[in-house]
């Protein structure tokens, strides 16, 4: 025997919540399965844990910089309290949002999900029917295939630590790297991050990635970049990560070893040939419509579609588009012109639009305005000396190409250049409007 829906929703995050309510709303069955808590990477995993914890060593942050200028005392990170501050949001979050599901209509199932055929899945013994399928899975962290691997934690291990230990060593030099070691370190732990290549947060600046790692020098983030890890080996409490790069091979000591190499679907548990849903390049073949080019019956959203940059906007967005091409068959493409990037470093690192090389490669002429801002009102009022940007703008038209922000501000200011890339605007209307003062806003015309 089995169940039959109109839609079967393969994970409970952002994306998955996105297409289950819209399509349920308009009165079709619908019915969603996670072998986790419910709620996804980003509330429970990722993202809004992660900033629970930077409220603290944020603050933290700013009394020692604001030490000698008003402000004094000794200020420390209790590490447990924190955490316990950070549950106080993530704790609920499987509750109410199951909830929220069943107060929808929409059904609930635990467990793993495998397909049985092109229309079904299987989640424990029960069978499932489905006129569409929906994966959106998530991502997990890539395997690393070296000797020791298990002994690493997941960005999930770090995100749920009881104590902060002595030594931390990170290997890899993305998002994950970049965060989870000023959080680290701001919180009193010796942090080393061993990255394979030649700098870190590749997908922004070299430039502001340059002038941001003066910040990991000020707060004792060692970085050993060429660094490639061979294996880990665990002693007592503590492990030795063996690493080579061009000083020859050596050993790192750690109390925790974190998985910061990076994220991709994970595929091989959903069985995906039962499903006739093919796999091309390691991603999910799909078309324009972020459906399956196989299996008609099957739509993608989010990390799992790896269409759009794997970021919690996108999955939204790519829950709606996959919502509307459900419900009134095959119309609407993702844009994912002008989507915003946030490293939450301290200070933030952001950018939107095109970086400098891509403008060069595409042959368009443009203008760059470029500088570091240390004496800005802006950066001063928060006792910090890391600032600047780069901003490239289409010469003739005005447009706004692309915006590379560092600062106190640059998390918040990176959406008013993303609402100018996503919509066309130019810089002169960008320099007409007025901002309140003073903000990070405010010190937009001088960027441009």
């Amino acid at each position: 025997m089995s169940t039959t829906y109109d839609l079967i929703v393969i994970g409970s995050g952002t994306a998955a919540t996105t297409v289950a309510r819209r399509v349920s709303a308009a009165g079709l069955s619908v019915a969603v399965t996670d072998f986790r808590p419910y709620g996804g990477t980003c509330a429970l995993r990722g993202c809004d844990p992660k900033k629970m914890l930077i409220g603290g060593t944020s603050a933290a942050d700013h009394v020692r910089r604001m030490d000698g200028k008003g402000v004094e005392g000794e200020v420390r990170i209790d590490w447990r309290s924190l955490m316990e501050f950070k549950r106080g949001f993530t704790d609920p979050v499987p509750e109410k949002k199951e909830k929220s599901f069943s107060d929808s209509g929409i059904a609930t199932y635990h467990g793993k999900a495998r397909f049985v055929g092109p229309n079904s899945v299987a989640i424990n013994d029960e069978r499932l029917e489905a006129k569409h399928i929906v994966l959106a899975t998530g991502s997990e962290a890539v395997t690393l295939g070296i000797s020791g691997e298990e002994y690493l934690v997941d960005s999930q291990g770090f995100l749920e630590m009881e104590r902060l230990p002595r030594r931390i060593v990170l290997v890899g030099g993305g998002y994950i790297a970049a965060e989870f070691s000023h959080i680290a370190a701001r919180a009193g732990a010796e942090v080393t991050i061993l990255q394979q290549g030649d700098r870190m947060l590749t997908g922004f600046d070299p430039d502001l990635v340059g002038w941001l790692m003066e910040k990991y020098e000020d707060i004792g983030v060692t970085l050993h970049a060429e660094t490639t890890v061979e294996r880990v080996e665990k002693t007592g409490d503590a492990f030795h990560v063996i690493a080579g790069g061009k000083g020859g091979t050596r050993a790192y000591d750690a109390d925790l070893v974190v998985h910061a190499a990076g994220r991709q679907p994970d595929f091989a548990s959903l069985d995906l040939d039962a499903g006739d849903v093919e796999l091309r390049d390691g991603k999910l073949a799909l078309n324009q419509y972020l459906q399956s080019t196989s299996n008609p019956a099957v739509y993608a959203a989010g990390d799992t579609a790896q269409m759009g940059p794997p970021l919690t906007p996108v999955s939204n967005h790519d829950g709606k588009v996959v919502a509307a091409n459900l419900l009134d068959g095959n119309h609407i493409t993702p844009n994912y012109t002008g989507v915003p990037s946030v490293a939450f470093t301290l200070p933030p690192i952001a950018r939107v639009g095109l970086d400098e090389a891509q403008v060069r490669e595409k042959g368009l002429k443009f203008r760059m305005q470029s500088d570091r801002t240390p004496g800005w009102f802006s950066t001063r009022q928060q006792a910090e000396t890391i600032s600047g940007h780069k901003v490239l703008v289409e010469e003739g038209s005005g447009r706004i190409l692309g915006a590379h922000l560092l600062g106190p501000h640059a998390d918040e200011v990176i959406n008013i250049f993303t609402l100018a890339v996503r919509h066309g605007l130019t810089a002169d209307q960008l320099k007409e409007t007025m901002f309140a003062y003073p903000t990070g806003a405010s010190d937009i015309s001088s960027m441009l």
